[in-house]
């Protein structure tokens, strides 16, 4: 009893000196009683499937064992998603014991941040990322910013030039009014002060100096040169004083602020961050390797300037918006007990542009909030490429020991260069294109190259050497991003991850291949969950189409509602969709946003997942080259003012669209077809035997009523061009007098 008592008392003082605490998710007994219940349910249907065949040469068959394989496939798909529902994980962090035992002893932080394009990604967009994270609660001898520029634009650097000395305002002026919304853009937008305010002076000239210098960037980019007087002030624009394209250019590293500098202080006299500048060298031979070498060369560069031992990445486009998550993600490396486990932390994703009701289902609200707890309770979240602390070494392809821990309280050395255009002129040399020949660049170190998803790909690598991974989810919104806001960027951004994951099922990387004897089952299970996005999209299609078609031919699929075998269809189909409802309400969406949730899935799975696999099969038989796509971060205004509304944006023509007209108008035909027959024909029994192919068609036309207003009711812009409608019913008129069965 004593030894009971000594073991819990140590345990106390351990939790209590903990950094971090984790708590298993609550409600896993009914889960366990839920996924019983639909193994139940699948199997009674695969028997059904079995034991009422259709005989050799029987109309319908061809139709019916489509549908067994496509009922066994969601089977399988089913239980591999359940497995991020068996030990969901959260975690919560005591950053106020941080403070108290580390303080003097905080590590370095490297922040990297990449844009590739000046049009597409605006640069005022990237500078309010910059100033967002200069804005951390840290100290600023500690932290280093460098911006990646792959466009290699005079625009995008003359921008970063003209926020470094904002910086020198923004940052105090955040500091001292403890400001939240660290994007000046951001925080101009959201918030307001009466002029009775003490605050108020200051407020509006701080206001006034961000809107000077974003008129200042836009009318440069409008007029599409620098001037000579701008470029006279800062030695940096030399870089472009030879012909030079955004694939065809030298390496350029400029250090804007140097952090080491005592002369580097902001205008009330504190010091402030390292800014810099580095645009990688370009040329048309040479592989890029997208963002993944882009990183790989911030990491090489950053070594000899900064050094800091923990790295955030994230995307020009997602802000920092907690002025506290350096020191959440310290809470995971720096604990004495667990933290030399943790390889990297990775932190949810939201958007500050969402509409109400979440029109393109951009917020993945049940991403942040069932799969990656579950992904946690299971080994570690993945790393997706953005809004991500790592440690240094292990990017670099350390591998894990508990032998060797990695001391994050004793920091790296820098570089002691006082020259800073000599260090400047050595580290270009880490961005030419050829410093990665015969290295193992992107093979043991750094990202992984050769796939879209990258960041996936390297997180599991690392997952593999032993190490593990946090998901930290806190109150207020740690980053704060721009989501699609057209209808073709979201299935285009959706198609680029499934294109990339499907790239990893069929690699070496294959997470049950890989990750054999070197993680858990679940793990595996959980990360190949994306992985099966693209192959998805064929059984999607068949049980959108052949029901359909099957329904106006007459051929029954589906028992009759008189028959018992019909409880279990029944059961399955109602039970998950009653189960995905609740479980939308419980993580704080409205139904209308399931609604949109749903539609938005139904509309990837039969677009962008079914382009990936197509893509995906031509470049391994090399009739296509891989290719890394933008999403944009600008909108039309009124394509905008549409999306405000939650009016969903067409407006030119896509195979993607006509494939969604196809399906709208195919089950529109069908279900008009078949209620004709229970009318005219048919009857009560017609109608019985015919029951669920009639439910399924009419909730895919439900879920596809935007498409027939855009068809056919809308004139704005943002409707759905006559020559993608006229196309569609063309086919659709081919399928009905076609005797496909």
């Amino acid at each position: 009893m004593r030894t009971e008592e000594l073991r819990s008392e140590v345990e106390m003082e351990r939790k209590e000196g903990c950094l971090f605490e984790v708590r298993r998710g609550k409600g896993r007994p009914w889960w366990w009683l839920y996924a019983a219940s639909m193994l139940l349910g699948l199997h009674l249907i695969w028997a059904y499937r079995v034991s009422h065949m259709p005989v050799a040469g029987e109309k319908g068959r061809w139709a019916w064992m489509a549908m067994f394989a496509t009922e066994l496939w969601f089977g399988f798909y089913w239980f591999i998603t359940f497995s991020v529902r068996w030990n969901p994980t959260y975690r919560y962090t005591f950053k106020d014991r941080l403070s108290h035992r580390y303080e003097d002893k905080l590590p370095g932080v490297d922040v990297f941040i990449c844009t590739a394009d000046p049009i597409i990604e605006p640069p005022i967009i990237a500078i309010n990322t910059v100033l967002s994270v200069l804005a951390y609660d840290y100290p600023p001898e500690k932290l280093s910013v460098y911006l990646s520029d792959d466009g290699g634009s005079i625009f995008t650097f003359y921008a970063l030039l003209e926020a470094s000395q904002f910086a020198k305002s923004w940052v105090p002026f955040c500091r001292k009014f403890n400001v939240q919304h660290m994007s000046p853009a951001i925080f101009f937008s959201k918030s307001s002060i009466s002029v009775h305010d003490s605050r108020f002076s200051e407020w509006t000239t701080m206001k006034k100096l961000y809107k000077d210098m974003e008129c200042r960037i836009d009318a440069t980019m409008k007029q599409g040169y620098i001037l000579k007087e701008i470029k006279a002030k800062h030695e940096g624009f030399l870089e472009w004083s030879f012909k030079s394209t955004s694939k065809d250019h030298q390496a350029i590293v400029k250090i804007l602020i140097d952090g080491r500098d005592q002369n580097a202080r902001d205008f009330e006299g504190f010091a402030m961050p390292t800014i810099v500048y580095m645009a990688r060298e370009k040329h048309p031979k040479y592989q890029l390797n997208f963002k993944a070498g882009a990183l790989n060369a911030l990491l090489r560069i950053s070594e000899q300037i900064s050094n800091g031992s923990i790295i955030l990445t994230i995307d020009c486009d997602m802000c920092a918006n907690n002025v506290e998550s350096i020191r959440d993600a310290l809470c995971f490396f720096m604990d004495e007990e667990r933290g030399h486990e943790y390889a990297f932390v990775q932190f949810p994703h939201n958007f500050e542009n969402l509409t109400q009701q979440d029109l393109y289902a951009s917020s993945f609200k049940m991403i942040h909030k069932v799969y990656f707890p579950g992904l946690d309770g299971l080994g570690g979240p993945m790393y997706t490429g953005s809004c991500c602390f790592h440690r240094r070494d292990c990017l670099n392809g350390r591998k894990y020991s508990e032998l060797n821990k990695i001391e994050l309280k004793r920091e790296n050395p820098k570089i002691q260069e006082t020259n800073m255009s000599t260090l400047e002129e050595r580290t270009k040399n880490l961005a030419s294109c050829s410093y990665e020949e015969n290295t193992q660049w992107g093979k043991e170190m750094g990202l992984k190259y050769g796939c879209p998803v990258e960041d996936v790909m390297t997180g599991f690598s690392i997952k593999c050497r032993g190490w593990k991974s946090a998901y930290f989810s806190p109150k207020r919104e740690p980053f704060l991003g721009l989501a699609p806001t057209t209808l073709s960027q979201a299935l285009i951004q959706h198609k680029r991850w499934s294109e990339g994951y499907f790239q990893i099922l069929l690699s070496k990387f294959c997470p049950f291949l890989y990750g054999f004897g070197k993680t858990k089952l679940g793990l595996q299970m959980g990360y190949s969950i994306c992985c099966f996005w693209a192959i998805n999209s064929i059984p999607t299609l068949i049980y959108i189409f052949i029901p359909s078609i099957c329904l106006i031919n007459g051929i029954f699929l589906f028992p009759s509602v008189s028959s018992l075998w019909f409880m279990p269809f029944a059961f399955v189909m109602t039970f998950s969709t009653v189960v995905s409802i609740w479980e939308s309400l419980l993580h704080g969406l409205t139904l209308k946003c399931w609604w949109n949730d749903t539609r938005m899935w139904l509309y990837r799975r039969t677009t962008s997942d079914l382009f990936a696999l197509v893509d995906t099969i031509l470049k391994l038989l090399g009739f296509i080259d891989s290719t890394f796509v933008i999403t944009p971060k600008v909108a039309d205004e009124e394509a905008y003012k549409r999306y405000e509304k939650e009016i969903m944006e067409f407006g030119s023509t896509s195979p993607m669209f006509t494939i969604l007209c196809t399906i709208a108008m195919l089950n529109l035909l069908c279900l008009v077809g078949g209620i004709i027959k229970v009318i005219m024909n048919e009857g009560i029994g017609y109608l019985d035997h015919m029951f669920l192919q009639l439910l399924l068609c009419g909730s895919l036309i439900l879920l596809n009523f935007t498409i027939f207003q855009a068809s056919f009711f809308r004139n704005d812009k943002g409707c759905i061009p006559m020559s993608t409608t006229l196309s569609s019913m063309a086919i659709v008129i081919v399928v009905y007098f076609i005797p496909i069965f």
